[in-house]
């Protein structure tokens, strides 16, 4: 089989950062004039400047917020994207051994991009005068999958025994050039120039046996390397086991008109994970050519400085280790079907990037084998054809989810009472940490202290060592990002032509950080008229009046807020037809809406925070789709 596909894709980027700059931009004044200098200077848009001494224009302000429309407007920021997807499978059974068969399997995905960037005179740009430029991207993807399978059926048992190898190489690299229009090189030496690449390699194995179709047994093993560990730690060795047995195929069920599906699954594995994010060389030192920003002059010549990345020489898999009960079970022909599963996850050699002091690396942020956690859990489902009949019919499903995380070991502290911290916030600091018998990025917070009206008090935190003062020693763990309890429910109605369906989730337990309303709570003077210009504040730096503190209120447990909620996914109706025009066979029409909306006692745009730490100022639209489909 030869499969091959291409796409042409042009996109037109819009600056992200202004939707930032909207909301701190002050809203009373204009987004254009045609007065001096703005007519001249700025292409008609408004914008924050200096004045001299005379009260005349000197400068722009460029430590102010530019004008966000000026952003959308002036800049122009189109790229042309070429893909091709191309794979080869090919499969041969032998002649000899007709059980015997050999698979292979090659395939590429790649794209070569350009994009094209101008900038006129707008003083959002950093160069008062605009830039113009280009960029070039080349991705591959390509792979290599072969294996070995022998299948066999003897008397009652079957015997299927698969091994083989694959391959897999990711590859990136790309140019830049750009020119400020006043004259500022924006790219040293006109073209800038990077690569970078991983690969990935596995042996596997797998043996299927089962006995009258009643006792099913499965044990794999992979043999995986990548090349962003170092040779010491590049391999890791992953098996896994499961047994499942048919009870409803044992004779004392089997005529059971009552239970149509029983099944025992018990399961044990061991997966990987090398999923990073700094970049494909994090174990080995390497220094990268500043592209923009960091120039050292000689004379009338920039030159562009080196900086080191942050590396970890000791980086190994994280590895996942699973042992899982569950039990399926079909009622009344499976018109009601189910199944309740049982979990308990230990990872050891967690991959995380932790904050580090200052001169132990070449950043604050370094990726490390940080510990270990477990995951236990019990997982429900739940569907049901609530009605079958020839007109009507309506199909329910619903399932549930408890699960909790400990951390049980850190490699990187010297005690258990030791905490990493994690978690970057608005401005500079961290919010939440590691700690032995405490969840994942649990919130290290201070303890707010209320007044009678039940509005925090600047400054007043609980003293909960007891020492006579508020020190980082009065920090506690409180909540954390993960749910306790997840579900999700759906249903589909069938009336004749029309038919229904809807689905939901909802999240329990789940707690956020409002990174929003705590980086803009400061009231005070110099926050509001900063650098020269006015900021815009969120109405709730209004709930709390807060100024200048000693105690930097953004680590107060006030901005931990519940994030639980019940969304509803999508509403869809539809009507269906026949025989339309004598031309028309059959066709469909019908309207979705995805996000219609969202129950929550959550104060910010969105609880749906993974990362448990909301800076987001940009709302989940909701989308309306009507669509009209034809059969001719």
């Amino acid at each position: 089989n030869l499969n091959a596909k291409g796409m042409i894709v042009k996109n037109r980027f819009a600056d992200a950062g202004a939707i930032g700059a909207a909301t701190v931009m002050d809203p009373t004044q204009t987004v254009t004039s045609s007065d001096e200098p703005y007519k001249t200077q700025f292409g008609g848009y408004w914008q924050w400047i200096n004045k001299d001494a005379n009260g005349n224009f000197s400068t722009w302000n460029n430590l102010s917020v530019g004008n966000p429309v000026a952003s959308l407007m002036q800049k122009r920021d189109i790229s042309n994207a070429k893909e091709y997807i191309v794979s080869a499978d090919a499969d041969y059974k032998f002649h000899f051994l007709p059980e015997l068969r050999a698979h292979l399997n090659l395939g590429a995905d790649v794209i070569d991009s350009r994009e094209t960037f101008n900038n006129e005179i707008t003083a959002t740009s950093n160069y008062p005068h605009g830039y113009d430029g280009w960029e070039k991207g080349y991705k591959s993807n390509t792979s290599l999958n072969c294996y070995l399978q022998y299948n066999k059926e003897f008397s009652n048992q079957k015997l299927d025994v698969m091994g083989g190898y694959e391959w897999q190489h990711f590859y990136r690299d790309g140019s830049r050039f750009g020119v400020g229009l006043d004259n500022y090189v924006y790219y040293q030496n006109g073209i800038f120039n990077w690569a970078t690449e991983y690969y990935l390699v596995s042996f596997f194995g797998r043996v299927n046996y089962s006995i009258a179709n009643k006792y099913l047994f499965t044990a794999t093993v992979r043999n995986d390397g990548t090349s962003r560990f170092s040779s010491q730690n590049r391999w890791g060795l992953f098996p896994s086991a499961a047994f499942a047995w048919k009870i409803n195929e044992e004779g004392f069920l089997k005529d059971n008109k009552n239970i149509s599906d029983l099944k025992l699954r018990l399961g044990y594995g061991v997966t990987g994970q090398q999923d990073i994010n700094q970049g494909d060389y994090p174990y080995i030192p390497v220094y990268q050519i500043n592209d923009i920003g960091a120039y050292y002059q000689f004379g009338n010549t920039y030159y562009s400085t080196a900086r080191p990345n942050a590396y970890n020489p000791s980086l190994k898999w994280e590895q996942t280790s699973t042992v899982n009960a569950g039990l399926d079970w079909g009622i009344l022909n499976n018109r009601i079907t189910g199944a309740i599963d049982y979990y308990y996850r230990e990872t050891s050699d967690l991959l995380n990037s932790i904050h580090v002091p200052v001169g132990t690396n070449f950043s604050n942020v370094v990726l490390s084998n940080i510990g270990s956690l477990t995951n236990q859990g019990v997982e429900l489902t739940f569907n049901a054809k609530a009605i079958s009949t020839k007109d009507c019919s309506l199909d329910l499903g619903y399932n549930v989810t408890y699960n909790a995380n400990r951390i049980t070991k850190l490699t990187t502290s010297d005690t258990e009472s030791s905490i990493i911290n994690t978690g970057g916030i608005s401005d500079f600091g961290t919010i939440q940490a590691y700690k032995v018998g405490f969840p994942t990025n649990s919130f290290l917070v201070y303890q707010q202290v209320y007044s009678s009206n039940g509005k925090p008090i600047q400054n007043l935190y609980v003293d909960r060592n007891g020492d006579g003062q508020i020190t980082s020693s009065d920090l506690y763990l409180y909540h954390k990002p993960a749910p306790d309890v997840t579900m999700g429910f759906s249903a589909k109605l069938i009336y004749k032509s029309f038919d229904f369906g809807m689905s939901w989730r909802a999240s329990l337990g789940n707690y956020i950080y409002n990174d929003i309303a705590a980086n803009n709570a400061n009231l005070s003077k110099a926050k509001i008229y900063m650098n020269g210009s006015l900021n815009n504040k969120p109405q709730s730096a209004f709930e709390t009046n807060f100024g200048n503190s000693s105690i930097d209120y953004k680590f107060s447990d006030y901005y931990i807020e519940n994030g639980s909620f019940l969304r509803c996914d999508n509403l869809t109706v539809g009507y269906s037809f026949k025989k339309v025009l004598n031309c028309i066979s059959s066709g469909r029409i019908s309207a979705t809406v995805q996000n219609p909306f969202l129950i929550t006692k959550y104060k910010g745009l969105d609880p749906e925070v993974y990362s448990g730490i909301d800076n987001n100022i940009y709302p989940r639209p909701i989308t309306t789709l009507i669509g009209l489909s034809l059969n001719f």
